[in-house]
């Protein structure tokens, strides 16, 4: 009689097989889409930022702006690479689960056969229909003559599923092997890919040197709009520190007049709509939108080392985001516009306020709004300055009360 631990055993490999490929495949699909989606967003910023330094290119001097987007295109074309070698490494592990399924399947084929070949034989021996009655009338008793009969039965159908499973498995073996080749040839194109993001890596570079080369030749002109830079940023600071001065002092003098509880010192007296405001802005932390529709982040929160003049730091109040010519600056939340301003450096100056939180707009050319105007979320409040070496910057900030905040901490990381 057929054993019921033969049946257990094939089973279990056909089991083994199939959870082998389903567990392979969900893996392989969702890293593959992480990694892929994270390469493609980086190629976009690649491709924005090439289109900025191409604006720039425009003018026949060499301007600092061009290295800050030289140095951006730099450091996205090793994330790129470091992104494929992470496919790439990814790759390589699906490669190896694919030939331990095919290993698998191709042993679990082999069992499958010689078992349903020991059948056959056995078949073959035992096909005479007059041997098989006297085997069932030989019987003691009725209930094994039914047994027996019944174990012919179970014996064919077995036969037939053994089949069907052999089929399966080899066509489950078939695909494998198709997709093993699929995967090759993906990762041959990948790592030319990566030879080519090498090479241009490369070029990138060797700009880079010539530009910080022919900047480095003009250290007392760099050195002089640096320190025009830090004259007009102090200037920008103590403008919002009076206004949040200014906004303190008349929530005080409402407060006594009203014979209400004046606010905590140094901060700011806000009615319910505003605690309410301010309350879901500080709820959309990492999620408000950009203060322009399109751009790259080409200089940071906090201090920095000068790309050219050595031993020298800058210091950024707030985050500057490059964009292309003709980019609006936009409301990153719902709010009234507290001041406009005109100041050195940053031209145009909007000041939005929400409940406790001021969000600050600078370099802005022609303005879509004035002081006291309501504005809602990604509203566009100004068209953003372009200057003659064809940069358009955008320095925005963010403050809660009297702190500056990072607003990198605060906008999407992605638009």
């Amino acid at each position: 009689m057929i054993k019921l631990r033969l049946i257990k055993f094939i089973a279990f490999l056909v089991f083994a097989s199939l959870c082998a490929v389903v567990a392979q495949s969900v893996y392989g699909q969702d890293s593959k889409t992480q990694l892929q989606n994270k390469k493609a967003k980086i190629e976009e910023e690649i491709n924005y930022t090439n289109k900025l330094l191409d604006e720039t290119k425009k003018s026949k001097q060499v301007s600092l702006n061009q290295l800050v987007l030289l140095n951006k295109q730099i450091s996205k074309r090793q994330e790129l690479i470091a992104a494929i070698n992470g496919e790439i490494n990814n790759l390589d592990h699906q490669i190896e689960e694919t030939n331990d399924t095919i290993n698998h399947l191709t042993s679990t084929i082999k069992k499958l056969k010689e078992e349903y070949a020991r059948m056959i034989y056995y078949a073959s021996k035992n096909r005479n229909a007059y041997s098989r009655l006297m085997f069932i009338f030989s019987a003691d008793d009725f209930n094994q003559a039914y047994q027996r009969l019944k174990y012919f039965q179970q014996y064919s159908s077995y036969r037939q599923n053994q089949v069907r499973v052999i089929k399966e498995n080899q066509l489950l073996l078939n695909s494998k092997i198709n997709l093993l080749e699929k995967q090759k040839s993906y990762k041959l194109s990948l790592k030319r890919t990566e030879e080519s993001e090498k090479q241009k890596l490369t070029s990138e570079k060797n700009i880079q040197d010539k530009t910080v080369k022919s900047l480095s030749q003009k250290e007392k002109d760099l050195l002089k709009k640096l320190r025009e830079s830090e004259r007009a940023a102090r200037k920008l600071q103590k403008a919002i520190e009076d206004l949040i001065a200014e906004e303190i002092r008349k929530a005080s003098e409402a407060a006594k007049k009203s014979g209400t509880k004046p606010a905590a010192e140094n901060k700011f007296g806000l009615t319910p709509a505003e605690i309410k405001l301010s309350s879901n802005f500080a709820g959309n932390k990492g999620r408000l939108p950009w203060p322009t529709e399109r751009g790259i982040i080409s200089s940071t929160f906090g201090e920095h080392p000068h790309p050219v003049l050595r031993g020298i730091k800058t210091k950024n109040n707030g985050i500057d985001i490059t964009t292309g010519k003709g980019e609006s600056a936009r409301a990153i939340f719902d709010g009234e516009v507290t001041s406009t301003m005109v100041l050195p450096n940053y031209n145009n100056v909007v000041i939005i306020r929400h409940g406790e939180f001021l969000t600050v707009y600078s370099n802005l050319d022609q303005l879509f709004v004035k002081k006291g105007d309501k504005v809602t979320t990604k509203q566009r409040i100004g068209i953003i300055q372009a200057d003659d070496s064809g940069k358009t910057k955008l320095h925005f900030e963010l403050w809660q009360g009297k702190n500056i905040q990072n607003p990198e901490s605060w906008i999407l990381q992605s638009r």
